[in-house]
């Protein structure tokens, strides 16, 4: 019974999402505390940049895919493709997103964390900075958050040659402006 997945499953989407070649393809997900809070992160494929917002203590499609919206309209349009998520809830209100940045939304199948590998070791990385117990409550800052992610935005990764996923994402833009 979730008819919000119907022409969006994972095998619906361009295979040149699969290919870290090709920038634009995102993974997303929720990092959530015990309560009605948490944080939207989504991560690039190609260049591991990250995107991570705290949630407003609600946990409804509307509010995640409002968030999202506002996620992707924060870089350039060419940068966002396709973004892949797991097949909860909180993106029901999908076709928003669509709609609004012309970003298609895929699910991967159930209980296949493995199909979103950058998201899963990157929310990894987020618990790093709030284990699981944190409460994402007023005691952390949307400063707090931002801080957190310019942190992995810049942290060099092996997989990346020891360039810093701001620093591949730069080179990225560069190459879709010359």
């Amino acid at each position: 019974n979730r008819p919000w997945l119907d022409g969006a499953l994972l095998t619906d989407r361009p295979s040149q999402a699969a290919d870290r070649t090709v920038p634009g393809h995102w993974e997303g997900d929720l990092v959530v505390d015990s309560h009605a809070g948490g944080l939207v992160t989504v991560f690039e494929r190609r260049s591991r940049f990250s995107l991570i917002r705290k949630l407003p203590n609600n946990r409804e499609s509307v509010t995640v895919t409002g968030l999202v919206q506002d996620m992707i309209a924060s870089l350039p349009e060419a940068l966002f493709s396709t973004l892949t998520w797991d097949q909860g809830q909180e993106m029901a209100e999908h076709l928003r997103i669509t709609v609004a940045t012309d970003c298609q939304v895929y699910f991967c199948d159930p209980h296949s964390p493995w199909q979103r590998p950058t998201n899963e070791n990157s929310n990894g990385l987020v618990r790093d900075y709030y284990p699981k117990g944190t409460v994402f409550d007023e005691s952390v800052t949307d400063e707090e958050i931002q801080a957190m992610q310019d942190q992995l935005n810049r942290r060099p990764r092996k997989v990346l040659g020891f360039a810093t996923p701001a620093e591949v994402l730069a080179d990225l833009l560069h190459e879709q402006v010359v």
